[in-house]
């Protein structure tokens, strides 16, 4: 199973993008994002579609 949060992490790294940076774009709390990202966090389906979205990925990551 994909880990998502770390799927992610990495793709936000590749976009240059910071945590604060991605947080504010999705309109989440940079916590948020945080416990997203370390695969702690619970977030509601339409949080990971506007990252995926932002990040230019698919939501077929999830169910890879």
């Amino acid at each position: 199973m994909v880990n998502i949060g770390n799927s992610i992490a990495k793709r936000r790294k590749f976009l240059k993008l910071t945590q604060p940076q991605l947080a504010e774009l999705a309109g989440i709390s940079l916590r948020s994002l945080k416990s997203i990202e370390s695969g702690e966090g619970n977030p509601t389906l339409t949080q990971i579609m506007k990252i995926l979205n932002i990040l230019g990925m698919k939501l077929d990551i999830i169910v890879r």
